[in-house]
């Protein structure tokens, strides 16, 4: 039941992306100091504020972009789970692969899930 409940968390990520729906995508993150995330081709952006930024600055002017997730592995161990797959994007970015991992915390008063870490490094195809 908690993988499903971490993959459908997982599932509402790549919807807020899709969509560059900045609510969606804040009401999923800690907001904390520990949230961290590596878009790909960027450094690691570390705390909530500069996560969110991050997330503004690629929603206000959004590529068409949508992900078929594919080689998707999710594993969990008490309160954490995280989640290794690859996104294929398409649209603007058509025929980039993204090695990405998900990592989530569970709150332990209100049960939810809440993303803390998102780092995405492009595949080269002479890698895969």
């Amino acid at each position: 039941m908690d993988l499903v409940a971490v993959t459908e968390a997982n599932r509402r990520y790549y919807e807020a992306f899709e969509a560059a729906d900045l609510d969606a995508m804040s009401a999923l993150w800690e907001r904390s100091e520990r949230a961290t995330c590596t878009h790909p081709g960027w450094s690691t952006l570390r705390g909530w504020t500069r996560v969110q930024a991050s997330f503004f600055a690629l929603f206000e002017h959004p590529l068409r972009t949508q992900f078929l997730l594919t080689r998707q592995e999710a594993h969990l161990e008490g309160d954490v789970a995280w989640l290794s797959l690859d996104e294929n994007l398409l649209g603007d970015q058509g025929g980039v692969t993204v090695a990405a991992l998900n990592v989530f915390v569970r709150d332990p008063r209100s049960g939810d899930w809440s993303m803390v870490c998102h780092h995405g490094s492009a595949v080269h195809a002479s890698l895969r």
